[in-house]
């Protein structure tokens, strides 16, 4: 069962910002000092009224080399060959350095891994068989900044490995003839939480730079899609290049994604993040989550319409199998990792049977209903592949680096993380990850909290107020959406919609107002759910047959008076 979500109320704003923000309507000073931005000049930039800063790509560590490496192999016609990763930011950064490479007469290819014969990451055989196949320089896009011992076996074949990649290094860095990542120690580039499309980019950009032709915009739709798919901060330079892709996206004359646009739905004019986190993002994944991501770097490559309409309408079926394998994943590894009783301070599911391709997925959802960090794995042969999601109380990579003596190979960040285990070691790796979890979260009171922006009356809620949110774009993981709260609200209709009723479709009416809502997920509170009600959500567009309404995006119900319960509602900055 999931845990009661607790709510967090923000205090009244300082008389100083009311003035300084007074441009604005109440709730929206709220929402803006909520979020860091106390002036009006702060407002100004954060709506892009003022030109965000975009930073000097050979700022970066390893961009020189790497760029004089690059012009050099393109100029002698060297078989050049981009390594990326089946995940939409591994699949959006191939694309994109495939696409700027041909655009400057480079000979480029691509190679990506096949997740379930393969794995995450350089492997040898590939890199033999890359050689062999006659390729002379490889570029990593999302991967390679852990690949020591592969990128030792590549220097030994002959090739030379330049690494792009935005994961959190380890120890030692591989000998590759430059390494650009801006993680890595003692790197001068001012923003950290790129992409593996946002490293890409900037490679790209400081290439072009280097022959006096004008940054790769037309690319930033690939940037926004895989920035937002891998759940990276859309804050400071992310913000810049998320936005400014967005603008893209909404004209893109891409055939491959204006087909999977049409397919998910959505309208031009009209793309935001969710359209790319629930719609774009997953149908990309699920390509290398079920069959091989081929198919979807393919779309994204694709010239002729009808070739972008067939591979958009394969990865829409993929992904309706994607979403069936992981709601039984999700089941199953609900029963092994945590039973009937009170979760686990570290949950761990492993089975034979579970697919490698949606174990993350499965990670993140039991994350996200216990508030516990989550381990999901598919026991193999010889080896053990895991996926782990955590929450903010507990640095899952940090943890793994303690476990590293015992794991075939890991890396990821703070909240997920891949890892692989020989099978003779795997429960001594069980025992000390729990040891650790143990020591780190003993004492804590783990429970979700769903911070409000404001508590807000229907009244409040209007088109000019969804105008400011979607003004708010790119927003997502370090920029969210707003969260409202409204006390005491009526649920005139209720109805479950959506496979086996795993949604809540319902109907609200305060003194003043009536709205249409929706509680994805929240199907299970059909049964039991009070008339009258106090509500967390989002306000949003819905787009139906070209009719568009205000709805309530539901993410949390409660009995009408629970925000004057302390147990259930606190006070915060």
């Amino acid at each position: 069962m999931a845990l009661e979500k607790r709510w967090k109320l923000t205090p009244p704003l300082p008389p100083e910002i009311q003035n300084s923000l007074a441009d604005y309507r109440p709730v929206e000073r709220v929402i803006l000092f909520n979020r860091g931005i106390g002036t009006k000049h702060q407002a100004d930039a954060y709506f892009a009224l003022e030109d965000l800063k975009d930073y000097d790509p050979f700022l970066m560590s390893g961009m020189d080399q790497a760029v004089e490496r690059l012009l050099t192999a393109a100029r002698s016609r060297e078989n050049i060959v981009i390594y990326g990763d089946y995940d939409a930011d591994g699949v959006t950064a191939t694309a994109l350095l495939v696409e700027v490479l041909r655009r400057i007469g480079a000979s480029v290819e691509h190679y990506i891994p096949n997740r379930f014969d393969e794995g995450y990451g350089l492997n040898h055989d590939a890199l033999t068989k890359i050689r062999e196949r006659g390729g002379e320089l490889v570029i990593t896009v999302d991967c390679g900044v852990r690949a020591v011992d592969e990128i030792e076996h590549a220097v030994s074949l002959g090739l030379e490995v330049i690494v792009t990649d935005h994961h959190q290094p380890g120890l030692h860095l591989p000998p590759a003839f430059a390494v650009i990542n801006p993680s890595q120690k003692g790197d001068s580039y001012p923003f950290k939480g790129l992409a593996g499309v946002g490293v890409a980019y900037k490679l790209a950009q400081a290439l072009l730079e280097r022959l006096g032709e004008r940054e790769p915009i037309e690319s930033l739709d690939l940037v926004a899609i895989g920035t937002v798919a891998d759940i990276v901060p859309l804050n400071g330079e992310n913000r810049q290049l998320v936005r400014v892709g967005l603008e893209q996206l909404n004209h893109t004359q891409r055939p491959g994604l204006r087909a999977i646009i049409e397919t998910v739905g959505h309208e031009f004019g009209h793309l935001n993040t969710t359209t790319i986190g629930f719609g774009i993002g997953p149908r990309l994944n699920a390509a290398g989550r079920i069959d091989s991501a081929e198919r979807a770097f393919n779309l994204l490559m694709a010239i002729e319409e009808m070739e972008a309409k067939r591979l958009a309408n394969q990865l829409e079926e993929i992904n309706r199998q994607r979403q069936r394998i992981t709601r039984e994943m999700v089941e199953e590894a609900r029963m092994h990792g945590v039973g009937k009783g009170p979760p686990p301070i570290l949950i761990i599911a492993i089975d034979p049977d579970f697919n490698q391709g949606v174990i993350g997925l499965t990670a993140s959802r039991l994350a996200d209903e216990f508030y516990r960090p989550s381990i999901v794995a598919s026991y193999g042969d010889q080896v053990t592949i895991g996926s782990a999601r955590s929450i903010p109380e507990f640095h899952i990579t940090e943890a793994l680096d303690e476990c590293d003596d015992l794991l075939e190979r890991y890396g990821g960040h703070s909240a997920a993380a891949g890892f692989s285990v020989r099978n003779e070691k795997l429960d001594e790796f069980i025992q000390r990850i729990n040891k650790v979890a143990a020591k780190k979260l003993s004492g804590i009171e783990l429970r979700p909290t769903l911070t409000v922006d404001t508590t807000v009356r229907f009244l409040d809620l209007d088109w000019s107020l969804l105008e400011f949110i979607e003004r708010m774009e790119p927003c997502g993981y370090g920029n969210p959406l707003p969260v409202f709260a409204v006390q005491d609200v009526e649920v005139v209709s209720k109805r479950s919609v959506g496979a086996e009723g795993r949604h809540l479709k319902l109907t609200m009416r305060d003194e003043r107002k009536v709205f249409d809502a929706i509680a994805f997920r929240q199907g299970h509170l059909y049964k039991n759910l009070p008339q009258r009600v106090d509500l967390a959500f989002r306000l949003e567009r819905n787009d139906y047959m070209g009719i568009s309404s205000l709805q309530l995006n539901v993410l949390d119900v409660r009995p009408a008076g629970s925000l004057d319960d302390l147990n259930l509602t606190i006070q915060g900055p």
